[in-house]
């Protein structure tokens, strides 16, 4: 039974697997067209992608040295766990099509691994690929999840996000069209957004067919743009507190579609990178917050 007051990833994970499942990082080696000179070549301007990969995740690694060494990881806590190769790093789906079958099949042929979550821009999914990804997903249990960030273009633009809220639609429709389950990841608190503007981002994803959503908070990073920007004032961001965001998700939560599944609020990257915020709390310390707030809410 789900022990949130509202559905959240492992409920969503329960509904087609019996035992408790643990996504693995991997560093396919992948880049991306927003940083290879395609789109552009500062990236994001919250972007460092050190900021959240696991120590065990080195593209220097093979595929199954770093599923491996993953393995070891979480085996000590969990040992009867099953794995979702996560390729979160980068652009999970930019590369030729042989290239990238080739990555997820090694990744698939590891022991104790039963499907993959591919972490990807909307801009950046090709018909070939779409379609391998179709007929894997009638065996196995395949997610791919979509850098959205926001629905709002113009903030797009200003972090040099170079798609548009259109490519978002298009790209989560085709990949639900095929069979294929959709994820989104957004970020709370982009420069110039106020929560009207936050709260419209969730309306919009009602509209869409998604399964799964994943929260974060804004976080400037060193290394990044956007700490530049934080340095020389114009950065142009909210700063909440641990409690003022927690009351933020609260809203979201009752606005969210509930039969989209929530993968998480916060994401903490290592304390020599992160310049703000710096709450100090656990995932799951900032989950119960968000419950508290919940709870609250519904008594009053």
């Amino acid at each position: 039974m789900n022990r949130h007051p509202y559905r959240d990833f492992a409920d969503f994970l329960a509904g087609h697997f019996a035992c408790k499942m643990q996504k693995l990082t991997i560093d396919g080696g992948l880049t991306c067209p927003n940083r290879d000179g395609t789109l552009g070549r500062d990236g994001c301007i919250y972007c460092s992608n050190r900021s959240f990969t696991p120590s065990y995740c080195r593209s220097t690694m093979s595929v199954s040295e770093q599923i491996d060494t993953g393995k070891r990881f979480f085996s000590r806590k969990y040992p009867s766990m099953r794995y979702l190769a996560y390729f979160q790093s980068f652009t999970g789906t930019y590369a030729d099509s042989s290239e990238l079958i080739a990555l997820y099949s090694e990744a698939l042929a590891a022991e104790g691994v039963d499907g993959l979550v591919i972490g990807t821009r909307p801009d950046c999914l090709n018909t070939d690929l779409l379609e391998w990804l179709s007929h894997l997903a009638q065996e196995k249990f395949v997610m791919i999840e979509f850098g959205a960030e926001t629905s709002h273009d113009i903030t797009l633009q200003r972090i040099n996000r170079c798609h548009t809220w259109q490519d978002v639609v298009e790209a989560v429709e085709k990949t639900h069209q095929a069979g294929i389950f959709t994820g989104i990841h957004l970020i709370n608190g982009l420069p110039g957004e106020n929560e009207d503007m936050i709260m419209q981002t969730v309306e919009a994803i009602n509209n869409l067919s998604v399964d799964v959503v994943k929260f974060h908070q804004l976080q400037v990073v060193r290394g990044a743009p956007l700490a530049r920007m934080w340095q020389d004032g114009t950065a142009d961001i909210v700063c909440w507190t641990a409690q003022q965001y927690a009351e933020l998700c609260a809203c979201i939560v009752e606005r969210l579609r509930p039969d989209i599944a929530i993968d998480r609020f916060v994401s903490q990257s290592p304390d020599e990178l992160l310049i703000t915020p710096r709450w100090g709390l656990k995932n799951h310390e900032f989950t119960s917050l968000v419950i508290k707030v919940l709870n609250r809410r519904r008594e009053n």
